[in-house]
């Protein structure tokens, strides 16, 4: 059968169906600007004729012109048609070197039927080239994972994507389910909110996260129950997040670590450029904010809350404006 991306005209240039490597997928390019890429013209590749056997000791001539149209050469101009850079993607995951051409091309035509553009696939690409080994066979089972199990909504799937394509390389049965489990196990009834942490490992990365504020004084229940209120607290690092914020939280800031467990999102917030400016500003007008007044305001509504506290009276100790208007000295006398 002729190739359906040959039959083009002056008038029509792209034609209209494009056919992957499996026969089973067809697109259509109703939307060539987007879709562009993918009816990049190759050459017809002639294998090199088998010499007669009583030529076969004899040593090609110094002058035979080389193949110019290696496997790896197409996949250079392929991959390049879609703005990625090839070197940078082996770079980052050499199996692409080894897959060929074809299960390439079909990974991308399955993902092109799911209604991605060229622009989210580029994006998805460069973060996870991995993708780009996985046959579509491997990823059809994670989108029915997403849409059965994780309830995922439909209309929201190509955003959960989008925005972790990680998870289009975890396996259903050792990543993925059990994740899940794991999470809804601590309470996070709504996973198909924070559908990102499905790509974590639950030995790895969830449970040394959980025995971190353990032993830093919270009990499980209250750990979890950070957890359970911020469920985000999972993306963080120990090393880079944790423990410098918490450091500052307590040795120069002196609070009290039950502050924490009410508002968890502290650990999401700049340390250089929100925590330590706004903590020093207070410092120096004799002012202690809670925690969501200190970080979560604007500058401009922090910086007006702080004029209206220092120009006024500080407040009876019976007022529930109490601790937005005291000094450090006034919270652990209190304490």
């Amino acid at each position: 059968m002729q190739e359906a991306h040959s039959v083009v005209s002056a008038k029509n240039p792209f034609p209209p169906l494009f056919f992957s490597s499996k026969p089973h997928y067809f697109l259509s390019l109703s939307r060539p600007r987007s879709l562009h890429f993918l009816v990049l013209s190759t050459k017809t590749i002639t294998p090199p004729l088998k010499p007669h056997k009583e030529l076969q000791s004899v040593s090609p001539s110094p002058l035979s012109p080389p193949s110019t149209h290696s496997d790896f050469e197409e996949k250079m101009l392929y991959l390049d048609s879609m703005g990625l850079d090839f070197l940078s993607l082996i770079n980052h995951y050499p199996p692409i070197t080894t897959t060929s051409l074809s299960d390439i091309k079909s990974t991308v035509d399955f993902l092109v039927s799911m209604d991605f553009t060229a622009l989210e696939l580029r994006r998805m690409l460069s973060m996870c080239p991995e993708i780009l080994t996985a046959q579509p066979s491997a990823i059809l089972p994670i989108f029915t994972f997403l849409l059965r199990e994780a309830r995922v909504n439909g209309s929201d799937i190509k955003r959960v994507i989008n925005r972790r394509p990680r998870l289009l390389v975890c396996g259903v049965e050792s990543r993925l389910r059990p994740t899940l489990y794991f999470l809804q196990s601590i309470g996070i009834a709504e996973v198909n909110k924070h559908t990102s942490l499905l790509s974590c490992s639950v030995e790895q990365k969830l449970i040394p996260r959980i025995e971190y504020f353990k032993k830093i004084g919270f009990s499980r229940r209250e750990t979890v129950s950070m957890f359970r209120r911020f469920p985000q607290l999972f993306n963080y690092s120990i090393k880079d997040n944790y423990e410098p914020k918490l450091n500052y939280f307590v040795v120069e800031m002196g609070r009290d670590l039950k502050e924490l467990k009410e508002f968890p999102q502290y650990f999401s917030f700049s340390l250089e450029n929100r925590i330590k400016p706004r903590h020093q500003c207070c410092v120096e007008n004799g002012v202690c904010f809670p925690l969501p007044a200190l970080l979560k305001t604007r500058d401009a509504q922090f910086r007006d809350r702080l004029e209206v506290c220092c120009n006024s009276s500080i407040p009876l100790k019976n007022s529930p404006l109490w601790f937005t208007n005291c000094n450090n000295d006034s919270i652990e006398l209190e304490s």
